[in-house]
């Protein structure tokens, strides 16, 4: 098997390389041995996947291990905690394929796989039973990860759903198909929006992808359909050369022409994501089907921790027609300790890159924590007579009556997520209980009286 294909060909049609081609991209791309070793190691336990898109157009190899595309793709050193990575390689020193794996799964376990309650607070019920492959935080939004889009073109070191792509399905979300959401949105005709999420859902073929929203729009209570994505950065081709990627945009066209609102959700980490022509190329083709772009990303040390870069991003994303909507938090789970920033340092470099943007990129909030009670925005630092405390706000709660309000915590230089944090003693009692998980979770089962439709069915 040889890695390299024509040209005419590598850029054009899609095929994913794992550990088991690291020598091969270690040979082609001069990568140093240790290196590559590396990467074969740490991804035992996080999941690495890289096509040749990205290798070929987004990473700089001069720069090589340090290139931060590079950190973004290749699992690397400090990833794991030390002991972690010590267990894991003596394991694989022993050759013994049962203790590799046993070394494997406690590792993982210890990572935090499912962040924010997502397992114990987000996944729906109806007549008692969970829905797979649903999740249901915040009262107009349900996400849903279909099953054959539980995968990316290529993954991120950093992504905070990195055990959707490990092979265990205990840790997976993955509805077989959409029935089981459209009887929860009959059932809820508070939920407006669809997020379909993954992985990426744009893995799928469009016959696939059809299949999940086609059902959506007989359904007048859903006005939004949004798709979590990172294909534009890292397969652009799927808008452009693949082979259904004209029935792709058709399909956008679809959804605009019935009166809903389709949004992209795009994920850009680095500027230089958004630096080549056929992401330009692939973002103009979504915008001509009348879908609108949203760009995020997470803040990541020895990625994109300096305002330059994000000042860059935001920049490219409004040039190209996207709108820059939210820079997160890394959050509480995988690599957190590898990528973290402290939130003082966050909201210092959100307000440095901010005050450069002209005002139709100003749409960008941040820095955001999607913790357990909601998305908690850091708006700033002030000082008291009694002490520096954090300006916070619940842009989004798991309570629809946190929404919007304000409250403090003690200012720290350490603290890099919510759990971090010291609140202070006038924060209103209902925020308290729910950033301290005391605050009872929201009920997202219907009331018995509630009678369920089956496919197409909603209420008025």
């Amino acid at each position: 098997m040889t890695l390299l294909m024509p040209d005419s060909m590598a850029t054009t049609r899609f095929r994913a390389y794992g550990p088991r081609q690291i020598d091969q991209i270690a040979d082609r791309f001069g990568l140093a041995p240790e290196d590559a070793e590396t990467v074969r190691l740490i991804s035992r336990v996080l999941p690495f996947r890289v096509n040749e898109y990205v290798l070929s157009e987004l990473v700089d190899w001069d720069r090589a291990p340090d290139d931060p595309m590079f950190r973004m793709l290749f699992p690397q050193r400090g990833m794991l905690h030390e002991e972690d990575e010590r267990l894991l390689s003596a394991a694989v020193a022993g050759g013994d394929r049962q203790m590799i794996a046993a070394a494997v799964k406690e590792i993982r376990g210890r990572l935090n796989p499912h962040p924010s309650g997502q397992t114990q607070l987000n996944v729906p019920r109806l007549d008692g039973a969970e829905v797979p492959g649903l999740q249901h935080k915040y009262r107009e939004t349900v996400l849903h990860f279909p099953g054959q889009g539980q995968t990316c073109h290529s993954y991120c070191t950093y992504c905070f759903r990195w055990a959707q792509f490990v092979g265990d399905a205990d840790l997976r979300f993955a509805a077989p198909g959409p029935e089981g959401l459209v009887r929860y949105l009959g059932a809820h005709p508070e939920v407006h929006d669809v997020l379909i999420t993954g992985g990426d859902p744009l893995i799928m073929s469009t016959d696939r992808l059809l299949r999940h929203i086609e059902p959506l729009l007989e359904i007048p209570t859903v006005r939004t359909v949004r798709i979590g994505t990172k294909s534009v950065a890292y397969w652009p081709q799927r808008f452009l050369t693949d082979p259904d990627a004209d029935d792709l945009l058709r399909l956008f066209e679809r959804i605009v022409a019935s009166g809903r609102n389709l949004a992209v959700m795009a994920h850009f980490t680095h500027p230089r994501e958004l630096g080549t022509d056929r992401t330009r190329r692939a973002l103009a083709r979504i915008r001509s089907t009348g879908a609108l772009i949203y760009c995020q990303a997470p803040l990541i040390a020895h990625v994109n921790d300096d305002a330059p870069t994000w000042s860059a991003l935001w920049q490219a994303e409004l040039a190209a027609g996207a709108v820059p909507y939210y820079m997160f938090v890394e959050r509480d789970t995988g690599p957190q300790e590898y990528f973290k920033v402290p939130l003082a340092t966050a909201a210092e470099l959100f307000r440095a890159a901010y005050r450069t943007l002209p005002g139709l990129a100003r749409t960008v909030r941040g820095p955001v924590m999607s913790a357990t009670p909601g998305k908690v925005v850091v708006d700033g630092v002030e000082t008291t007579p009694q002490g520096r405390f954090f300006q916070l706000r619940m842009l989004q709660a798991r309570d629809p009556a946190l929404v919007g309000r304000p409250f403090r915590a003690r200012y720290s230089t350490s603290a890099a997520w919510l759990d971090d944090l010291d609140l202070a003693p006038d924060a209103p009692a209902d925020i308290a209980a729910a950033v301290r998980g005391t605050a009872r979770p929201v009920h997202r089962e219907p009331p018995a009286a509630v009678a369920l439709s089956g496919h197409g069915g909603y209420m008025s």
